[in-house]
């Protein structure tokens, strides 16, 4: 199975959509992206402004899997996730988001605090 994100203009994912990997093989057997852009825009019709991408689950293409609400960067060729708090920075190797401060690694359970820039020992995990 192959999957392809729905991207809005601003290059928004809407939707991901699972594809059959034949809807997505050429005539000489090799899968190819456009052949399944091309089956997916037969199915739903091409629309102004949005654009397909494929993405995979395990991150083979694209740094991470798309999901609803991420961005597809054209310059790194990667979905990224939302960006989860205003202080955490893009590590541009992974495309994740990453906090300012490493979360200790004592065994706990710990939350980010925004306010505070800091890690926070959790009494529930």
């Amino acid at each position: 199975m192959a999957h392809f994100a729905k991207l809005n203009s601003d290059n928004v994912v809407l939707h991901v959509s699972v594809v059959d990997n034949w809807n997505i093989t050429d005539g000489t057997g090799t899968e190819q992206e456009s052949v399944g852009v091309t089956y997916l825009e037969s199915i739903y019709g091409v629309e102004p402004g949005v654009t397909w991408k494929q993405t995979s689950y395990n991150g083979n293409m694209r740094k991470n899997y798309a999901g609803i609400g991420y961005t597809y960067d054209a310059k790194r060729d990667a979905f990224i996730p939302p960006k989860p708090y205003a202080s955490w920075v893009l590590n541009k190797s992974t495309c994740q988001w990453k906090a300012p401060v490493s979360m200790p690694t004592d065994g706990k359970f710990y939350n980010w605090n925004e306010a505070t820039t800091s890690w926070v020992e959790s009494v529930t995990p």
